[in-house]
């Protein structure tokens, strides 16, 4: 164990390209595309980034800093930095935050294998040339072994990868960023010189004030902004707990959040442009902006059924198609291996060995999302439950903060004598009084949403996918599950190996 404690990361570039692995996922490519066209006026989308923009600073980075400084001062997985910063009776609420991105992981490896699919279908097949086609492959992937077995393949990759411990985690993220963001340019570059992506541009930045007045706006771009950045998730923590005394957490923090809101973006501008260039000679505006909020079965329409069609009217479109869905298959896989990495660090915690907890835990993973991968509605009712999860996790991260003490985590924990830039007192006020307000808002108002237009007759059953009941059902067996193993968790009682 003593040698594992000593690991860190090698250089301050291998940390931010390692958390920008985590930050930057499907989560930029084809889920910020598609919110922000449904949070767009009859002007543009413009408000809607600005209300995005907005949780960035009031969010996402306030709980970076939080994570780094809880990772780095911890040294150990999300259970232990807990127990280090408010002792072992509430040290297991950290479990809880655990289980949630765990419970991402197992759905959100079948998302990596349709993205690995899709990558070798527009490596070795013609695209699709009409919606009919389109729809045939997909529906024609669903229905065969191949959604189980990139589930599989995925998980093994990821896992092989982490077993090898943080320097591995480290060589790969410095190949698939960069290589990431040089798709993503060379994307760019080929959907701006479509005739007609001005339009999808100017849309998407043309803000549409009185949309700002629709509370919904605000949360869907709260909610978004936590999904884009991997901000309360434990996964930045977990990493941090690697962190070098020389990296300054407050700068790290804004280059992850920064650096991750500018890829969703650039990711949008892509879609934008390309969607809007591509069907403007035969759509009107309105049609068009149709397309990109109809999400399809999961979220799965703009990005796997549309997109190879329109990269199949294009000019040299299917070297863009390969390019896109090689981007997408780096971004997937960067955020995979942490979240693997996170449930692997709390076993290696209580005393497992790194190589056995990795194999148990991606066993384990390929077994719980199995279902994810057979059924696209058990899909969705994941994504809906732990997604809105992601908010539970904020807010105890932030309590375990203020327990601590919101003063002397900034002094103790953030403003240490290697830093180079102070962190301000804002900050002790965001986390103690504003990520409060916010969970309490978007947890009341999603319940609210959920009993009133998503599951209206069924709200209170918990085999309804979307209902309210669903949601407190499976958070309660988590809590349960997590303080019910607590002693175990927090390393009590484990046999030696």
């Amino acid at each position: 164990m003593s040698a594992n404690t000593k690991e860190r990361f090698s250089s301050k570039l291998g940390l931010i390209l390692s958390v920008l692995g985590i930050a930057i996922g499907t989560g930029n490519i084809w889920r910020f595309p598609r919110i922000a066209a449904q949070n767009g006026g009859d002007e543009g989308a413009g408000a809607f980034l600005i209300a995005w923009v907005s949780f960035l600073f009031l969010w996402s980075i306030p709980l970076i800093i939080a994570e780094y400084g809880m990772g780095r001062n911890g040294r150990k997985g999300v259970v232990g930095s807990f127990v280090a910063l408010i002792g072992e009776k509430k040290g297991w609420l950290g479990g809880f935050v655990g289980f949630v991105a765990t419970a991402i992981m197992f759905y959100y490896s079948v998302v990596a294998s349709w993205c690995l699919y899709y990558l070798i279908t527009s490596i070795t097949s013609a695209l699709p040339a009409d919606l009919q086609a389109a729809n045939a492959i997909w529906e024609g992937f669903q229905g065969s072994i191949w959604p189980v077995a990139g589930h599989a393949l995925v998980m093994g990759i990821g896992g092989f990868i982490v077993i090898k411990g943080i320097s591995s985690i480290e060589k790969v993220n410095k190949v698939l960023i960069p290589s990431l963001l040089l798709v993503l340019l060379v994307s760019l570059f080929k959907a701006l010189s479509l005739e007609g992506s001005g339009l999808g541009i100017e849309y998407l930045f043309t803000p549409d004030w009185s949309t700002l007045k629709e509370p919904r706006i605000w949360l869907e771009a709260l909610t978004q902004n936590a999904w884009d950045t991997g901000a309360a998730w434990g996964l930045i923590l977990t990493y941090a707990a690697y962190m070098r005394k020389s990296d300054d957490v407050t700068i790290s923090a804004f280059q992850t959040g920064i650096g991750n809101n500018m890829v969703s973006l650039l990711a949008a501008v892509i879609i934008f442009s390309t969607v809007f260039g591509t069907l403007s000679p035969s759509m009107g505006s309105g049609e068009i902006l149709d397309v990109m909020r109809t999400s399809g079965p999961a979220s799965t329409g703009l990005t796997f059924i549309w997109m190879p069609q329109l990269f199949a009217t294009m000019g040299g479109g299917s070297i863009f198609a390969i390019l896109f869905f090689l981007g997408l298959t780096f971004a997937a896989f960067s955020s995979l291996i942490s979240m693997i990495e996170l449930a692997v660090k709390v076993f290696v915690d209580m005393g497992a060995v790194r190589k056995r907890a990795t194999i148990v835990i991606c066993l384990v993973g390929f077994g719980f999302g199995l279902p994810s991968a057979l059924n696209l509605t058990f899909f969705a009712n994941q994504d809906f439950v732990w997604g809105v999860g992601l908010m539970v996790s904020g807010a105890l991260i932030s309590y375990a903060v203020i327990k601590y003490g919101t003063g002397k985590f900034r002094d103790e924990l953030i403003n240490t004598e290697e830093r180079s830039a102070t962190l301000g007192k804002w900050w002790e006020i965001i986390i103690k009084y504003v990520v409060p307000i916010e969970v309490v808002t978007l947890l009341g108002w999603w319940m609210y949403l959920s009993a009133a237009e998503y599951a209206p007759d069924t709200w209170f059953n918990p085999l309804s996918p979307f209902s309210v009941m669903t949601v407190i059902v499976q958070w309660g067996l988590a809590l349960f599950l997590v303080w019910f193993f607590r002693k175990r968790l927090m390393g009590k009682k484990v046999q030696e190996h």
